[in-house]
């Protein structure tokens, strides 16, 4: 009876990290998409450079109650990092090792707590550049021996990702989420229909990121690397100028009211 008490409590507080965590992750994805649409017509004089995780943290801090609103969103996307180490203890725990899933939340859970930790400097601080963290992490790879090779390595490691998203969009896999929420028949639609499309403007950036990274690659120069910012920059001079980037930015909206959704509704173990 006692340990029955105790799971139940433990199950509750993973379910209350999680839900905190998806609301955080979907609100810098919101911040980020809303950015990148201002950016592509110009907006408020938003650039490309702002719509990067530190760009984003750094427009709430500025914004009206940011100094508020930026620790609680700190926590929670910390809330998102513990909850993907969570995960992938489980994963590792069991008798079924699905190592792609454990990579996959391990992988998160590092991205999410670096997000967090640049969260809570900004607030320590009231500011931070947006320094692009690929850039940087591109120039220490190079300084190592066979760096090229490295960053040709994770740059292929990125495009799997992004070939990952969109093939859980287009797979529709997603799905298993919405199905979970018990959403009237409305809701479920729309839900399905921000999920394929947030899960694949995901996809592209992360290929484009990757695109980005190999030039970085060859040419032997971090300059060529960038993060969100660099690859929204990369696409504006498309043949249909902004409104790529800002179809993305939608897209990077989409997935944050996605995981919106998901905090409300779906059961969480």
């Amino acid at each position: 009876m006692i340990l029955n008490v105790e799971e139940s409590k433990s199950k509750k507080g993973v379910s209350i990290i999680a839900k905190w965590g998806l609301i955080a992750k979907g609100s810098v994805y919101v911040l980020s998409g809303v950015l990148a649409f201002m950016a592509a017509f110009h907006m408020g004089g938003k650039q490309n450079e702002d719509v990067d995780k530190n760009g984003a943290l750094n427009f709430l801090s500025d914004s009206f109650g940011g100094k508020w609103l930026l620790p609680i969103l700190a926590v929670g996307l910390l809330c998102y990092s513990i909850w993907r180490f969570i995960e992938a203890a489980k994963i590792a725990n069991s008798g079924d090792k699905k190592w792609k899933k454990l990579f996959r939340y391990i992988l998160s859970g590092i991205v999410y707590l670096s997000i967090a930790l640049s969260a809570f400097k900004i607030v320590l601080s009231r500011s931070q550049k947006n320094e692009d963290s690929q850039q940087q992490f591109a120039s220490e790879l190079l300084s190592k021996p066979f760096g090229q090779w490295l960053l040709g390595i994770a740059a292929l490691i990125i495009a799997g990702i992004g070939i990952y998203q969109i093939y859980y969009a287009v797979s529709e896999k997603y799905k298993t989420h919405v199905q979970k929420m018990n959403l009237h028949t409305k809701a479920s639609s729309l839900m399905l229909t921000a999920g394929k499309t947030g899960y694949l403007a995901r996809g592209a950036v992360w290929l484009i990121i990757s695109y980005l990274m190999l030039q970085a690659a060859f040419a032997a120069s971090s300059a060529r690397a960038g993060g969100t910012g660099k690859a929204f920059n990369a696409i504006e001079d498309s043949p249909i100028g902004p409104y790529l980037p800002a179809a993305l930015g939608v897209g990077l909206v989409a997935y944050g009211f996605f995981n919106f959704v998901r905090a409300r509704y779906e059961r969480f173990e």
